[in-house]
């Protein structure tokens, strides 16, 4: 049998990854950067970091980067659109960042309809902090601040944030994957590459929601977690593309 050998895509920097062992942000970070490769946008690709477990993002991927206050990303995408028409931006958010104190923010930037893609990791955690309570925890699902389980009664429901923006006219994709295996990653790169060519066409605001593993705060193996995705996280958090533009 023929060997494969690793080749690694020439954003990804040569930098040992500091994530925890079947986090899902490393395989996200190589997806990006063969998108970036691949669509030969490296002379003009801008990403905005958050303040989470990516807080750090900028290490792994050789392009221009800027640092986000939490929840604020899309607030800084947009300037730097406005003020660069002719980058390519991209927000990279976790759900902590994305759908708790940036929850407005992101709203806002898509009813506005501004013309760069949100990159949205929901792992239904904050990671970086210690294990609390997210926006996206699961009913039920432990956490630091819900040691017993988040309840409904008292905490309410998990938001689904692909949902919630679809009621909104201005957003030319919103679409949802989740990192469950080879076919959820081809699959999620397949629906990356179309947010990227969304903004490339200019056709305005894009989202990929990405489910994601998070074995340390899920309190699973890598395996595990994994699994947790594919049949317990897109239960509550359908797989699906909302909407796209014809002809990506």
């Amino acid at each position: 049998m023929e060997k494969v050998l690793y080749t690694r895509p020439k954003t990804l920097r040569d930098t040992p990854m500091t994530y925890c062992a079947g986090c899902g942000h490393s395989m996200i970070h190589r997806i990006i950067a063969e998108l970036i490769d691949e669509l030969d946008l490296a002379g003009k690709a801008i990403g905005i970091a958050p303040v989470g477990c990516a807080v750090t993002a900028y290490d792994f991927l050789d392009i221009d980067f800027s640092e986000a206050a939490h929840g604020r990303a899309p607030a800084v995408a947009t300037g730097i659109r406005r003020v660069l028409p002719d980058a390519f931006v991209f927000a990279y958010q976790g759900d902590g960042d994305l759908a708790s104190i940036g929850l407005a923010e992101v709203v806002h930037a898509a009813s506005r309809g501004e013309n760069y893609t949100t990159i949205f990791v929901n792992n239904t955690i904050y990671g970086m902090t210690g294990g609390q309570m997210a926006p996206t925890t699961l009913v039920g699902q432990l956490s630091s601040t819900c040691p017993t389980g988040r309840d409904a009664a008292t905490m309410g429901y998990p938001i689904r944030v692909c949902e919630l923006l679809d009621t909104l006219q201005a957003p030319a994709m919103i679409a949802r994957t989740m990192l469950a295996g080879p076919a959820g990653i081809r699959q999620t790169k397949a629906t990356l590459r179309r947010a990227f060519q969304c903004q490339l066409q200019k056709k305005g605001f894009s989202i990929v929601e990405i489910l994601s593993p998070c074995p340390i705060y899920m309190r699973m193996t890598p395996r595990e977690a994994m699994e947790h995705v594919q049949k317990n996280v897109s239960a509550y958090f359908p797989i699906k593309v909302f909407r796209e533009p014809e002809g990506l």
